[in-house]
């Protein structure tokens, strides 16, 4: 694998990570609606000031589908679900969650491309399933996780949306500019949550902080983040980019701890561990496909 990728994939998951920490702060201050769509609404305005990059945009008949389905899935469902998540759960368990994240890719891929699925990934994904029930029922309700069990659910809908739309994006992506792609889906975004925004009274005071955390999620997590991840999708397979999710439980129980002070009992860490193992044993090579490496490099 080129260097390249390996840096865009790196730095767009420690984006991720941070926008757990970020999007806490700003709950506090808006309501879901009114953070989503501030939130598109940078990123829009970014991608009208460099619009002359977007290129032109060719539609090809029948894609109307998938366009339609990839902005359903991100950013309307997936932030509805994950924004949601954040008020009843951790900004570290929400982070652990989207490690489910790879092995949701390949059983989305499954279902939709017919690429084979093994019963070791079925079996990953049994163990991290128990571990994220277990991180949910371990942990005592305060004021990071009032009700964990119900927001790490929300968060692995979410991460059910990303699959799907990961699979979905590098479809699309033979017949489309990343750049337009991307941008597409900060329009959609942004009239999608305006009714969720002004369905609720707005704050009298906003403080220049509370934007500055805005125009970062905006800028450099809705813009920036998904731009380095999409394009490195089309330099490399679907499944070996989503393998790099594993990156963002690391970096958020990190800065969680760092910046929030969050932390987790000795019961959720063991559920952090079956996680994790889940994760590994389900992405571990089969016999198949280690005889095929080694006939290979014979």
């Amino acid at each position: 694998m080129r260097p390249l990728p390996i840096f865009t994939l790196t730095l767009a998951m420690l984006l991720w990570s941070s926008s757990f920490i970020a999007l806490k702060h700003v709950l506090d201050v808006w309501s879901f609606g009114q953070v989503l769509f501030l939130r598109m609404g940078v990123a829009s305005g970014c991608w009208l000031l460099c619009y002359r990059q977007l290129g032109k945009f060719s539609y090809r008949k029948g894609d109307w589908r998938w366009l339609a389905l990839m902005g359903a899935l991100e950013p309307c469902l997936y932030f509805l679900l994950e924004v949601n998540a954040l008020r009843y759960t951790s900004a570290g368990q929400a982070g652990m969650v989207c490690a489910l994240l790879p092995l949701m890719v390949a059983l989305v891929a499954f279902v939709l491309l017919k690429e084979r699925v093994s019963r070791r990934q079925l079996l990953g994904f049994a163990i991290a399933i128990f571990g994220i029930a277990l991180l949910g029922l371990g942990g005592v309700a305060d004021e990071f996780a009032p009700n964990a069990l119900l927001g790490n659910s929300l968060e692995m809908g979410a991460m059910l949306c990303a699959a799907t739309y990961s699979v979905v994006f590098k479809k699309l992506s033979s017949r489309y500019g990343v750049m337009t792609l991307t941008a597409l889906q900060a329009f959609v975004g942004t009239l999608f949550f305006a009714p969720f925004a002004f369905s609720a009274p707005w704050p009298s005071a906003w403080s220049w902080q509370d934007m500055a955390v805005i125009v970062f999620l905006g800028a450099f997590v809705t813009l920036g983040a998904y731009l380095l991840y999409n394009w490195s999708v089309t330099q490399v397979k679907v499944t070996l980019a989503a393998a790099y999710v594993n990156l963002i439980p690391v970096f958020t129980l990190l800065l969680a701890y760092l910046l929030l002070g969050e932390t987790l009992n000795s019961l959720q860490w063991l559920a952090c561990a079956a996680v994790l193992a889940g994760i590994g044993v389900g992405q571990l090579p089969t016999r198949r496909r280690r005889e095929r490496a080694a006939a290979t490099e014979s």
